[in-house]
């Protein structure tokens, strides 16, 4: 048994100040001391962020948010006939997404 608390629940408490203080490190690149951040301390200082906005913050104002651009076409009453199928990825390359990924796993 561990006197640690779990992951969720130190994630659940961040205050704003900590919030402020990773976002920060993620920023520079180093703690407020000066000493550089692992890339671990990076990415596991960055999830943290991201989990705070999601909790915290509407949409537009979290880390990462990239405005729509608004255009006049796309479900307008004038463009009826108008769609984004194009803009999507046919079968084949999912299945090319899908081996890479299989191959070269994303490791946490």
């Amino acid at each position: 048994m561990t006197d640690l608390p779990d992951l969720t629940a130190l994630l659940d408490n961040i205050t704003p100040e900590v919030y402020e203080a990773l976002k920060r490190a993620v920023e520079l690149g180093k703690w407020p001391n000066g000493v550089r951040l692992t890339a671990g301390q990076r990415e596991t200082c960055l999830q943290a962020v991201i989990y705070y906005d999601g909790r915290h913050k509407a949409e537009h104002e979290r880390v990462g948010y990239i405005q729509p651009k608004e255009h006049e076409h796309c479900g307008s009453d004038g463009d009826k006939q108008h769609d984004h199928a194009g803009n999507r990825w046919d079968d084949e390359q999912l299945l090319v997404f899908r081996d890479m990924i299989q191959k070269n796993p994303v490791k946490h």
